[in-house]
């Protein structure tokens, strides 16, 4: 351990963590109801290295909305949004959203005594993307991400594709897709498993244009039928901006979803399962009393240990 991780520890001593994960993609979670501690970027960095830290594809802060400046504007919104998810990426930097951070989020807050959610209810919880409400069911918990959008819309009308990525493993360059759901992604999709499996993510592919935030990469492919019992099937791999490549995604799931069914074309399905390195989430779009197209995302979320920082 270098001497600046270390004294980047002890400013963190005493400090309680939790440990979690959504199908794999987990995360460093720390109560802070009254925003008393101040994580910065290097702390964060510290904390999620796993070899000198905890380990985690990103740290979550569980504060109360009125002491953020992002929480209190939504609150003036949206009065019942007590709690936000304060996320940053494993690097330190910010980031908007994380689909299963936002589900593991909530598992904490309920076992932390800091929030109740009966099966069937719902929660609505801050976030630099907005309010997300969150619904408990028997065997995880639901997310209504908002609605999806194109990052390039001129260009996807156009030629349903707008942006080219290159990546270890991969012969030639491949066009995308590019999907906000809060925060951006670029959707790949290939004609293989062995294709999938050959493709290397160590490093972060090259996107040309690159969003102006950078870009979390999904490659997909699609199943062979694609639709089965009436839902549709694809499996992906993601690398993460600020992390790297991750066993899951939620935001991810929801960004290849997108993709897949607006290249299927029309009567392609609503319901959707994504298959990642670190389990299955369930993709829905439906009508949001809104208007607008909505994107749910459900799946599990785990809590798998507790601890001090010595």
């Amino acid at each position: 351990m270098t001497e600046s991780s270390s004294a980047v520890l002890r400013s963190l001593t005493g400090l309680a963590f939790s440990k979690g994960h959504g199908t794999g993609n987990d995360f460093v979670l720390v109560a802070d109801p009254n925003g008393e501690h101040q994580i910065n970027s290097a702390a964060v960095s510290v904390l999620c290295d796993r070899h000198q830290g905890i380990g985690g594809d990103g740290l979550i802060r569980a504060v109360r909305s009125e002491h953020l400046p992002e929480g209190r504007e939504l609150l003036d919104a949206v009065p019942e949004a007590e709690w936000f998810m304060d996320y940053r990426n494993g690097d330190g930097s910010v980031s908007e959203m994380c689909g299963n951070g936002v589900r593991v989020f909530v598992h904490f807050l309920l076992d932390q005594g800091l929030a109740d959610l009966a099966e069937g209810k719902s929660l609505a919880i801050g976030t630099r993307a907005g309010v997300k409400v969150i619904s408990r069911s028997e065997d995880g918990y639901a997310v209504d991400m908002g609605p999806w959008e194109f990052i390039y819309p001129d260009q996807a009308a156009a030629k349903a594709t707008d942006s080219v990525v290159n990546a270890a493993g991969l012969e030639v360059p491949r066009p995308a897709l590019s999907i906000s759901m809060g925060n951006p992604h670029t959707v790949v999709a290939l004609a293989e498993l062995a294709e999938l499996a050959a493709t290397g993510l160590y490093e972060a592919p090259e996107v040309e244009p690159k969003p102006v935030n950078g870009t979390n990469v999904e490659f997909v492919v699609p199943a062979e039928p694609l639709v089965h019992n009436g839902a549709g099937h694809i499996t992906m791999r993601v690398h993460e901006r600020g992390v790297g490549e991750t066993q899951s995604c939620g935001t991810g799931a929801c960004a290849s979803a997108v993709a897949i069914r607006y290249w299927a074309g029309s009567g392609a399905p609503d319901d959707w399962r994504v298959n990642v390195p670190g389990g299955t989430v369930n993709v829905r779009f439906f009508v949001a009393d809104d208007g607008r197209e909505h994107v749910e995302l459900s799946g599990p979320a785990t809590l798998v240990a507790r601890g001090v920082i010595a």
